[in-house]
């Protein structure tokens, strides 16, 4: 697989990580889709890149499969699908108003893990009609994962949860659809310089830029970016979670 020739999927494509992935593939000659909730950016990025976009619920079964259907339709197939769609809530197991609130735990699993899943059992389908290259290859779904799932912090535990759960998946999925000729890969990314980290105070954002070793500053989504454009072209790559974080090891 080339990106040149790909035709992607990304969900979340709107802002942060999954903005700079399918910038990233369309400089370099992909054909992509955008999935997000979020109507107004998502077609205002689809436009700039020349690509598509579909109003998404990932949740949703019914709202997925009508953008894969709408992506296949303008595309003409989906060779790769990135999984960048999610939320980050902080809130600790008791807190001063009591015990976690179960709906936003579930919200966080439901958005980061299932609807994850649910992009990727249906895409995997699409992938598994393509003609195979000569090695068999058909697709590539990479997902996204986060340190957290390895060193989650306080106020973590929903979202490490979430994480915990794409790490988990990712082997027995790529052994899975491995006679569909569909990789799976996962990526863990440390602290990133997203639309929600840029809103932090200056002082901050550099408090944790300094815990990372090397190098000592704030991830850019153009590097997930990257990361995701060699995995799609890296086709021994299958069943593995990359992390993306200059070493750091929260405490």
């Amino acid at each position: 697989m080339q990106l040149d020739t790909t035709l992607a999927i990304v969900t979340g494509g709107a802002s942060g990580l999954g903005e700079a992935t399918a910038r990233h593939f369309a400089a370099k000659g992909a054909t992509v889709t955008i999935l997000d909730r979020d109507a107004n950016r998502g077609e205002q990025v689809a436009s700039e890149i020349g690509g598509h976009f579909a109003e998404t619920d990932v949740t949703q079964e019914e709202s997925v499969q009508a953008a894969i259907d709408l992506a296949c339709n303008r595309m003409g197939g989906i060779t790769a699908a990135v999984n960048c769609a999610g939320i980050a809530l902080g809130i600790k197991t008791v807190g001063r108003d009591g015990a976690h609130p179960l709906p936003a735990f579930q919200q966080t699993i439901d958005i980061n893990l299932v609807g994850s899943f649910n992009v990727a059992r249906l895409a995997a389908v699409a992938m598994a009609r393509n003609a195979p290259e000569p090695d068999g290859a058909r697709g590539v779904i990479i997902n996204t994962a986060s340190i957290a799932a390895f060193d989650g912090q306080k106020g973590q535990a929903a979202y490490a949860a979430s994480k915990g759960g794409i790490v988990g998946m990712t082997l027995p999925m790529a052994r899975d659809l491995a006679s569909s000729g569909v990789r799976v890969m996962a990526i863990a990314p440390g602290i990133f310089k997203t639309p929600m980290l840029a809103g932090l105070p200056e002082e901050l954002q550099a408090a944790l830029a300094a815990d990372v070793p090397n190098p000592a500053r704030l991830g850019d989504p153009a590097e997930y970016a990257r990361l995701a454009g060699f995995i799609v072209e890296m086709g021994y790559m299958n069943g593995e979670v990359i992390r993306l974080d200059g070493a750091l090891r929260m405490r």
